[in-house]
């Protein structure tokens, strides 16, 4: 719905997914591998090129371990290159602390913190200074996995809703037999019929419709948990 609405698209993800199975038979190498090819084949469902997808490359289920400026800083970068009008992100909560798992939990404080030093000069000099970039202001977020009264915004995607359900069934490694013995890289009938169903079950529906819910915030990104 963004790309026919004339919308770039660039997808930044912190983590490898490198341990996000319980097959004892797989490394955290291949299934690095196998996460970046299911990610790049669901973004190739929905029209999104694969030179717009950034992974950090962080071990999976410990970013809150890692050096957060680093980790920011990298974030930072991004931002003032690819100059977003709007950010989506998990939402770190409106009023009380949001909680996530661990990855996510970081993630959201993280996009949030970016955004708001991508658009100080003073903050990541060295970006402005040698690499020529510009400091930049996201006013937009679009804010997912809210709680459900702080919802302020849905969104019918029910001309979209094939599409979305044919992207998450790319993840295979997450699905099904992924989590205890990948069996990739294909889906049997009867495991995609079955998925198909959970997608069904899983998503907002009003009067026979499909419906994305976010939680929309327009203003500078210090007042987001307000």
């Amino acid at each position: 719905m963004l790309q026919e609405h004339g919308n770039e698209i660039f997808i930044v993800i912190l983590t490898s997914g490198n341990v996000g199975t319980q097959d004892p038979d797989i490394s955290m190498t291949d299934l690095a591998r196998i996460r970046k090819q299911e990610e790049i084949d669901a973004l190739a469902e929905i029209g999104i090129p694969a030179d717009h997808y950034f992974n950090l490359g962080y071990n999976d289920g410990m970013l809150e371990l890692q050096d957060q400026e680093e980790v920011m800083s990298r974030i930072v970068r991004l931002i003032r290159q690819h100059k977003p009008d709007v950010v989506m992100a998990f939402d770190p909560g409106k009023g009380k602390m949001r909680w996530h798992k661990a990855d996510h939990r970081a993630a959201c404080w993280l996009a949030v913190d970016a955004c708001r030093a991508a658009m100080w000069p003073l903050l990541y000099e060295g970006q402005i200074i040698h690499e020529n970039l510009k400091q930049h202001q996201v006013s937009e977020y679009l804010l997912f996995d809210s709680f459900q009264e702080d919802y302020n915004t849905e969104v019918d995607i029910t001309p979209y809703f094939e599409k979305k359900i044919n992207a998450s069934l790319k993840y295979i490694s997450q699905w099904s037999t992924g989590w205890t013995k990948y069996a990739g890289p294909k889906l049997s009938k009867e495991e995609e019929d079955q998925l198909r169903e959970r997608f069904k079950n899983r998503v907002t529906t009003k009067n026979g419709k499909y419906y994305e819910e976010f939680r929309y915030y327009k203003g500078s990104p210090d007042g987001i948990g307000r």
